[in-house]
């Protein structure tokens, strides 16, 4: 009953023993929500229409049925729909002019809602910012769709141009220039259809690749239609880490917009977790950054305002040397994400919490290498991990290493 099928977009056999159903499982296991895509591509509304009813319609009808047949009697409940993937790109099968697949998306939203009035949907925006149509695309969709749709979805992936590690540590300033421009043309759009509602950013694909692009289209070539070909397979090292960082401490700073971040390949391809077929698991380098903001950057966001050193690169003017955001957890916590920049000198924190009262300090976790070229393997899974240790001030200041990812936790006194 499941068929393979060619994938044209990786020239590989998809043999489909791994679907909805094992996901769904995979997802309650894992204790995370379901950002599910429906296909915009080579199908369209009807097919939009009949996976929501067959997710989370109760029962009673051809698709529910079947999904009770399947072994499923409660619905899924999947809330969140992407609305096709990277349609502006050239490389994806059935991509499209902009305006129409704003319309067809608008009207995939449209029946989906009606299936389900729970569930929002997200729409395509660039894939990335370098893209021809980056802009006008965003405009021309949401012009379409902007009152049927919830978020905007955006893609960045960073490689590292040539062995300039200050300007590869510079790339969230790009970043942060991507989140205001959506965010800004989303707005334009509000103000033109005069809507009351926003919508919002999802940053649903984003991550380092840089290691295997190369290798991984040569081995395309070699083993054409074969199945689970080990694809870009990154092995990430110290470096690419602390990028990482950044990258999550702008996305944690623009939580008034971007409300959805999806690291979207979890394990082997680009991913924070590496496996050995019959063998071992292990955390790449990536992971602990990850690890941190999805443990400790929970509940408000605040805006810090930082005063920092500032240095220049080939791309970028104006670089923080230390770049910041911090969480407060309404239980009674304040976490503060830091990232130094320098590749050679440490750098004091001083920190201006008095709007909390008495603070006592948690710990300082610090993750740093002193070879960023440093990588974890199955036989040396934790080279390069963080350690932590307590809140140490001196003369009111907490010394960040230098090149160093920072996870600072101060519980606040409530008497």
């Amino acid at each position: 009953m499941r068929p393979s099928r060619l994938d044209v977009a990786w020239t590989s056999t998809e043999p489909n023993t791994f679907g909805l159903h094992e996901f769904v499982d995979w997802a309650k296991k894992a204790h995370t929500d379901i950002l599910y895509t429906v296909n915009l591509g080579t199908r369209g509304v009807l097919d939009a229409q009949n996976v929501v009813e067959y997710c989370n319609h109760p029962s009673g009808t051809y698709l529910s049925d079947l999904r009770i047949a399947n072994g499923a009697h409660n619905p899924f409940r999947i809330k969140l729909w992407c609305l096709g993937n990277e349609m502006d790109g050239p490389w994806q099968t059935g991509a499209k002019p902009a305006v129409e697949y704003g319309r067809l998306a608008n009207e995939a939203s449209k029946v989906m809602k009606k299936v389900d009035p729970t569930i929002e949907t997200l729409v395509n925006g660039s894939s990335r910012p370098d893209i021809s149509t980056y802009g006008q695309w965003e405009y021309d969709v949401l012009t379409e769709c902007y009152d049927r749709v919830d978020y905007i979805g955006i893609h960045r992936y960073y490689n590292k141009p040539c062995d300039d590690t200050s300007d590869f540590w510079a790339s969230t300033m790009d970043l942060d220039d991507f989140i205001h421009t959506v965010a800004s043309v989303c707005d334009a759009v509000k103000g033109k259809k005069r809507a009351r509602k926003t919508v919002h950013l999802s940053l649903d694909e984003w991550n380092v690749w840089c290691h295997s692009g190369k290798r991984g289209r040569e081995l395309q070539k070699e083993h054409p239609w074969e199945t689970a070909v080990p694809l870009l397979e990154d092995v990430y090292n110290f470096e690419d880490a602390l990028l990482v960082g950044l990258m999550l401490i702008c996305m944690i700073r623009h939580a008034d917009r971007l409300k959805i971040g999806c690291m979207a390949q979890l394990v082997n391809v680009i991913a924070p977790i590496m496996t050995r077929k019959m063998g071992g698991a292990w955390a790449q380098t990536i992971f602990y950054p990850l690890w941190d903001a999805s443990r400790y950057g929970r509940g408000k966001s605040l805006l810090p305002l930082i005063t920092s050193d500032k240095y220049d690169t080939k791309r970028f003017n104006d670089v923080p040397t230390v770049d910041a955001a911090a969480v407060w957890d309404e239980t009674g916590y304040v976490t503060i994400f830091a990232a130094n920049r320098h590749l050679t000198e440490p750098v004091k924190l001083t920190l201006d919490m008095r709007a909390f009262g008495r603070l006592q300090g948690e710990f300082h976790q610090v993750f740093h290498h002193d070879s960023l070229a440093a990588v974890n393997t199955e036989e040396n899974p934790e080279e390069v991990s963080p350690r932590r240790q307590p809140v140490t001030m001196e003369d009111g200041c907490i010394l960040l290493p230098a090149a160093s990812w920072n996870v600072i936790r101060f519980a606040t006194n409530e008497e």
